[in-house]
């Protein structure tokens, strides 16, 4: 019978395998454990959204962020922002300003916006569409003439889409 043990360039030698797999396993454990509290925390922090609002109901002066002990405000998985702005502007019938892609971003993700909120979350898009009009994913296509108070916006659209 032929051993092969070692014959392996890329086999990694170790002097207690049993400890190493023992750590691997429990690695991954702690990632999945990670994951499913993930998935806890995104639920809790809509129905503590819901809860604000049902406050606001009975008092619309009630300042519920003073209450919590902790707040993370509305925290998106890395690179999720981009692809939604990019898949926003891809499905899109015509150009969107950045307030109606935040708009549809609270939509989709459930979440309750205060002026404060919207407010933070249009500077995340923002940001998000200045880096993907930097990289040449997307570019200005005008502005808005039926804005309220704020306006007017800038129309962002997917590179090269709709030009003759």
């Amino acid at each position: 019978m032929v051993s092969y043990a070692g014959v392996m360039k890329n086999e990694p030698q170790y002097e207690r395998p049993n400890t190493v797999a023992g750590l691997v396993a429990k690695h991954a454990e702690l990632s999945a454990l990670r994951d499913r509290y993930r998935e806890q925390i995104k639920k809790l922090t809509v129905d503590i959204d819901h809860l604000d609002a049902a406050i606001r109901l009975f008092d619309p002066q009630a300042d519920t962020y003073a209450i919590k002990q902790y707040v993370t405000k509305h925290r998106a998985k890395k690179g999720s922002v981009k692809a939604f702005v990019l898949n926003m502007l891809r499905e899109a019938d015509g150009p969107l300003t950045s307030r109606q892609i935040t708009e549809a971003w609270c939509e989709d993700r459930g979440l309750t916006a205060d002026d404060a909120t919207m407010a933070t979350l249009r500077k995340r898009i923002g940001a998000c569409i200045k880096e993907c009009a930097r990289q040449g994913l997307i570019e200005e296509c005008g502005v808005t003439t039926d804005h309220g108070p704020w306006g007017p916006y800038k129309l962002w659209r997917l590179m090269g889409v709709g030009t003759s």
